[in-house]
């Protein structure tokens, strides 16, 4: 008989744990509390506590083909960066392709889930769920049970003096949706992360002025990249790592990426810049604060010291008044209301896990924390791959290392996260994309082991290393492998130029023979020395 797993959750993460557990032959439920999949990226016009949403304009910073799930790319007519609206309707393909919503109780909370009694040879599950239309309750048992609540529904509001007694408008950007009723207003913004700054943007062109309040500054990275491509791909790249770590023999990396920044805007001159690399924060991504800030709609504030009744004073002494309006871009707490602390104990946004997914003291791995990760990249593919690996975990196809070896792994990745980041409550769950997909997919079984490749597909091996890591190349090999994703490989770029293709040039660009006669020369000489080493 099929094992049951209980899935919290339809959204981004809830999607793909519903697919994978039905692909390993396992037999999903999946608890939603709303009436609609998607998540934070179902666009509602009213806030709900513990529910959260994207503002009207959200672009998404991660490109297509980055956030894509590994076995169903996004349609090339779709742009490169999506709007919130092109994610939620790739979501609902997804769902339609693969038949999810057959399997989604809408409309039902969980409230409560405990170990059985006899958990410590069953490892199963009491779930309690209640009908939010009608209030009544129901009990149930699991085999499994994948957490896919995602971390952006809890607000987290500092407490800064005096911010009872301000007589303005105070909301945090959980509750912001669009511009409208700011016009002409005076506006500060606190914090300085995509959310913040993207509505100071939003709100600069309406409002009278809009400050932007930092503690530490930011550096600002681009959604598009050299010659107007996604920014992601070319970074997230198995060549470029290697070309890096050379690099670093000579000249600092932290130095390398600082320089590269500051080539679009000095963040000195834009009091921006922190006391800190690129790399030691969750990148901020904006293609248009510098033209706002030069044109003067948005000014750089240090951190706020006190409100008054009527304005703010900033922790330089400089004071402004008549402000109509507070905008808390601080962030979010995370945790499991519904769960004992037993099992996962969050401590200011602090949690203890394996791999970022399995609590190491449970006797039976039957609990993950699916997508509850910081990514230096998309999280679709992270927690689908997360998915991959659960589903395998639960039906015995993978075994995890003992406890005392997972507690060495989790202080370790703990100290690490610690030695490389700023303190900061988003920073607790910071992953890097290309190093945890290689991680997860290790574990897993499935990860493109370019040895391999070359000796089977040496062409499929060399856009492996030298493309953008797109999620499809955790489906060339092993468990879960798909057959079309050679085909998606080889054909990623032509779903991304498709969307630039909106008028005939009427006459043909002449491309620089001699410079890729070059750069494939160097790109020879990077496969050679990686082809050395595997064999080696």
């Amino acid at each position: 008989m099929a094992k049951k797993v209980a899935v919290i959750g339809a959204g981004a993460s809830g999607l793909p744990a519903i697919k994978c557990c039905v692909d390993e032959g396992l037999q999903p439920v999946c608890f939603e509390r709303t009436d609609h999949i998607g998540g934070l990226w179902y666009y509602t016009e009213e806030p709900t506590d513990g529910q959260s949403c994207v503002m009207k304009s959200t672009v998404i910073n991660t490109s297509k083909e980055m956030m894509c799930y590994s076995d169903y790319p996004i349609p090339k007519e779709y742009p490169n960066f999506m709007h919130n609206k092109h994610v939620l309707q790739y979501f609902n393909l997804f769902a339609e392709k693969f038949d999810l919503k057959k399997y989604i109780r809408f409309k039902t909370e969980v409230v409560n889930v405990k170990k059985s009694e006899d958990f410590k040879t069953s490892g199963k599950w009491s779930v309690t769920t209640r009908d939010v239309t009608t209030g009544r309750t129901e009990d149930h048992v699991f085999d499994a049970v994948m957490l896919c609540t995602g971390h952006h529904a809890d607000k987290n509001v500092p407490d800064f003096p005096g911010l009872q007694d301000f007589q303005g408008k105070v909301i945090h950007t959980h509750d912001y949706r669009k511009p409208q009723g700011y016009e002409d207003k005076r506006v500060v913004i606190i914090g300085i992360g995509n959310s913040g700054v993207d509505s100071a943007v939003e709100l600069s062109r309406v409002a009278s002025q809009v400050f932007l309040s930092t503690r530490r500054g930011a550096w600002i990275f681009n959604r598009v990249g050299d010659k107007g491509q996604p920014g992601d791909m070319l970074f997230s790249n198995r060549a470029t790592r290697v070309i890096l770590k050379l690099l670093s023999f000579f000249q600092s990396t932290d130095e390398m990426f600082a320089k590269k920044l500051n080539e679009r805007f000095d963040h000195a001159k834009y009091s921006l810049q922190p006391n800190f690399p690129p790399f030691s924060s969750h990148p901020t991504i904006n293609d248009d604060l510098p033209n706002r800030i030069i044109c003067g709609s948005i000014k750089i504030k240090p951190n706020v010291k006190k409100f008054t009744k009527t304005g703010v004073e900033f922790e330089d002494g400089t004071f402004e008044d008549d402000i109509d309006a507070v905008i808390l871009a601080t962030g979010y707490r995370f945790g499991f209301p519904f769960l004992d602390k037993s099992v996962i104990d969050v401590i200011n946004n602090k949690v203890e896990l394996y791999k970022s997914m399995f609590p190491p003291d449970l006797e039976k791995k039957t609990m993950a924390c699916i997508g509850f990760i910081q990514p230096l990249g998309a999280i679709m593919p992270i927690s689908e791959q997360q998915c991959r690996l659960f589903a395998r975990v639960v039906k015995g196809d993978v075994t995890l290392p003992s406890k005392e070896e997972m507690w060495t792994e989790v202080r370790m990745k703990l100290d690490a996260l610690h030695k490389k980041y700023v303190e900061s409550p988003r920073h607790t769950i910071q992953v890097d994309y290309l190093n945890y997909m290689d991680e997860l997919s290790k574990l897993n079984g499935n990860f493109p082991y370019l040895g391999k490749l070359l000796l089977k597909d040496p062409k499929l091996a060399a856009s492996v290393f030298f493309g953008p890591v797109t999620p499809y190349q955790y489906r060339v090999m092993g468990p879960g492998k798909w057959q079309g994703a050679r085909e998606a490989i080889f054909t990623q770029m032509e779903r991304v130029d498709y969307p630039f293709a909106t008028r005939p040039l009427g006459f043909k660009i002449e491309k620089d023979q001699k410079k890729s006669f070059w750069k494939y020369c160097f790109y020879f000489l990077i496969l050679a020395l990686l082809v050395q080493f595997i064999f080696k």
